[in-house]
């Protein structure tokens, strides 16, 4: 869908321990990382893959713009990170780092709208896996096969479950678009391009309590989409007023209860299961069905 064999990308922070593992993982995935950028480290090499000091810097020495970014630098500098991707114009930004201060999502966002030439998905995010063509993250792509299945999810966790258990069936592309207040790619963005999707027949969206993401993706779901959604919403059982995992997960009064978007997805015709193993069998279901009718006709 936003990647394939062929997307190339880079990793911004890559000489971190973390970024270390992430780059040896898509590496042996068969992603096609063609540069890192770590300032003051131009000259090294994690696995293989050459160290920048800037962005524009490896830009100018490859004499193109990759296809995207996998951002894993330290929280206080991801604001920077970001907007020297999107002003190298860097079509898909991938930002895997936690903890990232609202008001700098906020500004990073505004300037990729502004610029209009940059996809940001996350912060707080997994990233986003097609099994058997790349991995642009921390997602273990390996844990399913490439299938009809499109997913979208706030959890990496349970991004991670949903695609074991439904590992026979197969992955189109997971994506994981973080839990934050602020996100650059949302539920409804992933969902249309599901739809346009030609390698995607089903899709399974995963929410969580608060706010009302999943309640505007129900509105969207109900006038826009064709194919079959199958829900998730973790939460069901957080306490009131307690924030859960995501800075985003929170509940107040009656607004953004696990409940409450369970029934806007329902009636927008989304089955929703309650719990991760519910929503795939759900799935199986929607498989199963779909096979009936094939063969009826």
């Amino acid at each position: 869908m936003l990647i394939d064999e062929n997307t190339t990308f880079i990793v911004q922070g890559i000489t971190g321990r973390e970024a270390v593992n992430l780059t040896r993982e898509c590496l042996d995935y068969g992603s096609k990382i063609v540069g890192g950028v770590t300032p003051g480290r131009k000259g090294r090499e994690v696995h293989g893959v050459p160290v920048y000091d800037s962005v524009k810097q490896l830009c100018d020495e490859l004499g193109q713009v990759p296809d995207g970014s996998v951002v894993t630098v330290p929280p206080a500098f991801t604001k920077d990170a970001v907007i020297e991707a999107i002003e190298a114009g860097m079509p898909l930004i991938v930002v895997i780092t936690e903890g990232v201060p609202v008001h700098d999502t906020a500004a990073f966002f505004a300037h990729a709208q502004a610029a209009g030439t940059s996809r940001i998905i996350g912060p707080n995010c997994p990233g986003i896996a097609s099994p058997g063509q790349s991995n642009a993250g921390i997602i273990p792509a390996d844990i399913s096969g490439a299938g009809k299945i499109g997913l979208v999810s706030k959890s990496g966790t349970l991004t991670y479950q949903l695609m074991y258990e439904l590992r026979d069936i197969g992955f189109s592309t997971s994506v994981g678009i973080g839990g934050d207040p602020i996100i650059g790619t949302t539920h409804i963005d992933a969902l249309q391009a599901f739809e346009d999707d030609p390698d995607t027949d089903a899709i399974i969206m995963v929410g969580e309590i608060g706010g009302d993401a999943e309640e505007r993706a129900a509105d969207y779901i109900k006038t826009n989409l064709t194919k079959p959604v199958v829900g998730y919403v973790a939460g069901f059982t957080a306490p009131e007023g307690k924030t859960m995992g995501h800075a985003g997960a929170i509940v107040s009064g009656s607004t953004g209860t696990a409940e409450a978007k369970k029934q806007a997805l329902e009636a927008a015709g989304v089955k929703v299961g309650k719990t991760p193993s519910e929503t795939a069998r759900l799935m199986r279901e929607v498989f199963e069905q779909t096979l009936v009718g094939q063969q009826s006709r």
